[in-house]
């Protein structure tokens, strides 16, 4: 294997990363959504002891991680895992495979169904180029966000848009008990709503014992233009309540809008593309397609200072 010429770039493309050791790599897996079942996880454990060091690093993205598998072994474990039971990931300036929680299958929170979105944009768009950068995309199933949907470059957070229906109404007063916005108030012995404090948890519809509260809308709040490392941003909304079959549509406008603005920018993440252009701009792009959910106006994804000031 010394003599042997490695092409480290197009490894790390499909998720065989570089290590310190000769000849060792990491091999990342592709878990879209974090979900595996028992089965396959016996199958890596297997894999992992037999070729690596006994042991799988758990990644942030949810990915499971191989370490030290030699660079003659990578057929091997490959073969092993069983290639269209269990994928490499990617790596590089490419989509990479989205995260979620468990959305509504069993979270008492969830408001849409995570897996199921992050499962059709595995499908659909994991590894397409972008010519620029890497491309993270995340579903958060309510607005506690536990998958942080706002520092990934297109995030997702499940949302409902509350209404009353006054007839059905009566006046238990659980809504505005539920409501730890402040946004549902009492009002002598009807509920008060101030939309303006609302964050689309939907807790009022889950409690109201009569239907009286109904979903009036359902579907994802998007950010775009989060990320992490040395100089992070949080993502802002650019779009409010995306029906689930409109995400890997959606997903692939904003991808067509990177791919064009940034065109000789060289190594940029879409969020320095969105302050270089103007939120605007893809506004515009996106409203042409989407314009039921597009928001008139919005700002830009929001710079986060993490370093030390000088002198401290």
């Amino acid at each position: 294997m010394a003599d042997a010429k490695i092409d480290l770039k197009n490894l790390k493309a499909g998720g065989f990363i570089k290590e310190r050791g000769k000849d060792l790599f990491t091999v990342r897996l592709r878990v879209p959504g974090g979900r595996l079942s028992v089965e396959r996880l016996g199958k890596i454990a297997e894999v992992a002891k037999k070729y690596g060091q006994g042991y799988v690093h758990l990644s942030v993205r949810q990915s499971v991680e191989l370490i030290n598998i030699n660079f003659a072994d990578f057929d091997a474990v490959v073969a092993e895992l069983g290639e269209e039971q269990q994928k490499v990931a990617s790596c590089g300036a490419r989509v990479r495979v989205p995260t979620a929680c468990g959305g509504c299958e069993y979270n008492p929170n969830g408001l849409v169904d995570t897996q199921k979105s992050a499962l059709e944009v595995d499908q659909h768009l994991f590894g397409t180029p972008t010519g620029h950068h890497k491309f993270k995309v995340g579903f958060a199933g309510c607005p506690f966000d536990c998958p942080k949907s706002a520092i990934n470059d297109v995030g997702f957070q499940g949302a409902i848009w509350p209404e009353l229906t006054e007839a059905e109404c009566i006046s238990c007063g659980l809504c505005a008990k539920s409501c730890v916005e402040g946004a549902i108030a009492m009002d002598g012995d009807k509920p008060a709503f101030t939309p303006e404090k609302c964050i689309y948890c939907g807790d009022c519809v889950k409690v109201c014992p009569t239907g009286a509260w109904k979903s009036a809308k359902r579907g994802y709040t998007v950010r775009i233009g989060g990320k992490w490392g040395r100089r992070p941003l949080v993502g802002t909304v650019f779009a409010t309540f995306l029906p689930e079959e409109k995400v890997v549509d959606f997903i692939a406008a904003v991808l067509a809008w990177y791919q064009e603005k940034a065109e000789g920018a060289g190594r940029t993440r879409l969020g320095d593309i969105i302050l270089q252009q103007g939120p605007d701009s893809l506004l515009e792009y996106l409203r042409k397609d989407f314009p039921e959910y597009v928001l008139d106006a919005t700002i830009p994804p929001q710079v986060i200072e993490t370093q030390m000031p000088l002198g401290r």
